[in-house]
């Protein structure tokens, strides 16, 4: 059925007057009653009955005004949707994170975005950053905030922090009341450390930077979650080594040092998809790079 029938339609209906409907679909009458007599042979039924002197709805043209009306604002609403699908003011993104960026620049980015764009569905996973790659291949994750890059098709980073390495300690620990500590001084300590196969580059970062000031680690524990870290080092078990912006899981039990000798930078890059809802990432990604101007 062409939809120009039901706009035609709803017009004389509402108008009940073929000459000012006529008026307002800005044409004749005689071809507005055409049209309004094909719908009704499509349909097989009456739906207007006419006299020289007035217009009046049938009981079945009654009926046909109300879905002709819904079926008209679901058009419209189908309509917007789209425009603003294609804007990218509505839609889809899912976004995953390592856990130690979820108290950074990941926070203000979200929020913002949220203020932005409520009307865009948001999904937050939390994954480690091979997993968020591999997720980011097969399509499953538009967004992610991981610790590396590496080549990949269809996938584009930037770096959207730059952080440090510190010391996390026991409270009761005899180094604890330090304003800061030296490397050299944990040699003997039990080492908790994020495990290598799920984050060769940090745990190869950490375990380089202690041995160019001559300190082998002794890893007694390994935790795939930096909170369980610091839970692991408040409850005794070890000390450890972690980005700095894990200081914001502050807790009792745990004290966090800054390291004496120069520790180097530990990046968090943002990784997008490169082909998929291209204008919602973009408009996460706006919000990412002023978050990294600011910082």
């Amino acid at each position: 059925m062409d939809i120009r029938k039901l706009r035609y339609f709803v017009t004389v209906a509402e108008e009940l007057h073929f000459h000012r409907a006529a008026e307002k679909l800005n044409m004749t009458q005689p071809p507005l009653s055409q049209q309004i007599q094909n719908l009704e042979e499509e349909l097989g039924v009456k739906l207007l009955e006419r006299t020289r002197k007035m217009v009046r709805l049938t009981p079945a043209g009654a009926v046909f005004l109300e879905q002709a009306r819904l079926i008209m604002a679901q058009l419209d609403r189908s309509i917007q949707l789209t425009q603003k699908a294609d804007q990218g003011i509505i839609g889809h993104i899912s976004v995953a994170f390592v856990d130690s960026a979820s108290g950074g620049i990941m926070v203000e980015v979200l929020r913002k975005f949220r203020t932005a764009y409520p009307q865009i569905e948001l999904t937050l996973r939390e994954m480690t950053s091979s997993q968020q790659l591999q997720a980011l291949e097969d399509g499953q994750i538009h967004i992610g905030f991981l610790r590396y890059q590496e080549d990949t098709r269809h996938v584009s980073f930037r770096p959207c922090q730059e952080e440090t390495l510190l010391a996390v300690l026991p409270d009761h620990h005899p180094m604890s009341a330090q304003t800061q500590v030296s490397i050299r001084e944990l040699a003997d300590e039990d080492f908790i450390l994020f495990p290598r196969h799920l984050g060769s580059p940090f745990h190869r970062m950490v375990l380089e930077y202690c041995r160019a000031h001559g300190v082998d680690p002794r890893i007694t524990q390994e935790a795939i979650q930096m909170y369980t870290i610091v839970n692991l080092v408040a409850a005794g078990m070890g000390i450890s080594i972690v980005p700095s912006s894990v200081n914001v899981f502050q807790r009792k039990g745990v004290v966090f040092l800054p390291l004496q000798e120069n520790p180097p930078s530990v990046p968090l890059y943002t990784a997008w998809r490169t082909d998929m809802n291209q204008e919602v990432v973009s408009r996460f990604m706006d919000i990412v790079e002023g978050e990294y101007e600011l910082h």
